[in-house]
């Protein structure tokens, strides 16, 4: 069974910190079930320092995932 509160929690903290570090930039961020993870875009396409800085602000580890269709993608394996 899927825990949707610590989901949402976990949400709201990466929203946080992306807010802290860039500003407002998301353009998603959603629950991906089958991949049982949360994924994130940005409006904003990172260079590498930016990457690294942004990933170590995050509560749970972050894998980039390149750029989409918009800026910036991660993913959060939970």
């Amino acid at each position: 069974m899927t825990d949707y509160d610590s989901i949402w929690r976990t949400q709201d903290e990466i929203r946080t910190v992306v807010n802290a570090v860039l500003g407002e930039c998301i353009w998603n961020l959603n629950w991906n079930d089958p991949r049982m993870a949360i994924e994130l875009e940005l409006t904003l396409t990172l260079d590498d320092d930016e990457i690294d800085n942004l990933c170590c602000q995050f509560p749970i580890s972050a894998d980039y995932d390149g750029v989409g269709s918009r800026g910036s993608k991660f993913t959060f394996y939970l």
